[in-house]
């Protein structure tokens, strides 16, 4: 493979001073445009592009972003990288991006990595392990270290770092409210990611929608369980005891477990029972019958996370945390449909 050509060929060349071809393509003042054009067009002409290691160096940073995800198998998450390798590109960053999939473990042994120099900033949606174990000490750690730390998505922690998100709680609140504006009352709640925080925040937001002064909320309707085989058994349960004319469900897995049952059952989705849940918007349309979801604008989170980080690595300056929380937005599909 030919190698790319250097600056110093470059010059050679050009039968020009190195530094007058770097000048020359940074677009320096100091250099008059006829040397400026003819040096850009012999550049273009042998395809050169800086050594990015070296550019890098001397502005003392890696050029890099470290991603951290908890898991692949969510496609919100292919969604929100998306819009951070969208928004990193424009800004001449590159992504170094990690699963720790859903462990705490894992976690930590990648930011010890990145923390020896790898990247200039970290965006992290924390593992599973480590919300339900409150243990954050290592994020805190790149505090110390003055690299920034953009959390995203799992932003329902106690901890003074920038989060970018969505309103959880208010999101599953307005979901039912539309239910109710709709005259339905036997509404229930399925749930198979119990251990987040952000579900505990979707929960808290159907309690609140639900315990109003003409209801009175009845804990049978919430199923919560991280087990398949316990969510489908009680649901099938209630199925079986109760009337129900809707379900909100706060996951992909809930969604389509939910919408299969109700459909064992010979329940008409939504002449009988009506759902709004958390599915992909490339998938919701092709269900059967559609599913009406939540959208939670995941190439936003990706952009505004992005941005924020960035614009935290040019001014280092301390600045309190700042949380940027996005409003979610209901998409009707055919399991709404009057």
């Amino acid at each position: 493979m030919r190698s790319k050509i250097t600056l110093k060929e470059l010059a050679k060349l050009l039968n020009v001073s190195v530094s007058t071809v770097s000048k020359s393509l940074n677009g320096s003042p100091e250099i008059s445009e006829n040397t400026v054009k003819r040096v850009k067009e012999v550049a273009e002409l042998h395809n050169y592009s800086p050594n990015l290691t070296a550019v890098n160096l001397k502005r003392k940073s890696t050029g890099n972003i470290a991603v951290i995800v908890p898991n692949i198998s969510n496609t919100f998450f292919a969604k929100v990288l998306g819009g951070i390798e969208n928004k990193a590109r424009k800004n001449g960053y590159q992504l170094i991006t990690y699963i720790s999939n859903e462990s705490l473990a894992v976690e930590k042994q990648i930011m010890d990595l990145i923390s020896n120099g790898l990247a200039d900033g970290v965006l992290v949606s924390v593992s599973v392990e480590t919300q339900t174990t409150k243990n954050y000490d290592h994020i805190y750690r790149f505090t110390e270290y003055e690299i920034p730390v953009v959390l995203f998505d799992r932003i329902n922690i106690d901890m003074a770092l920038d989060k970018v998100g969505v309103d959880d709680m208010q999101s599953i609140f307005n979901a039912v409210q539309y239910l109710k504006s709709r005259g339905l009352s036997k509404i229930g709640l399925v749930c198979s990611i119990g251990d987040l925080g952000l579900a505990q925040a979707r929960i808290n937001g159907y309690k609140a929608a639900m315990s109003d002064q003409n209801n009175v909320l009845k804990e049978e309707f919430l199923i919560v369980s991280n087990d398949s085989d316990v969510l489908k058994n009680r649901l099938n349960q209630l199925l079986d005891n109760h009337k129900m004319e809707a379900f909100v469900t706060l996951d992909y897995l809930s969604t389509l477990l939910t919408s299969r049952l109700v459909q064992e059952k010979s329940l008409n989705i939504p002449k009988d029972i009506k759902i709004i849940g958390y599915v992909n918007e490339d998938f919701a349309p092709f269900l059967w019958p559609s599913i009406s979801y939540i959208d939670q604008h995941p190439l936003k989170i990706g952009e505004i996370a992005t941005q924020l980080l960035i614009e935290r690595m040019k001014k280092p300056q301390p600045k309190e945390a700042e949380e940027k929380v996005l409003k979610t937005e209901i998409i009707h599909l055919d399991s709404t449909h009057l």
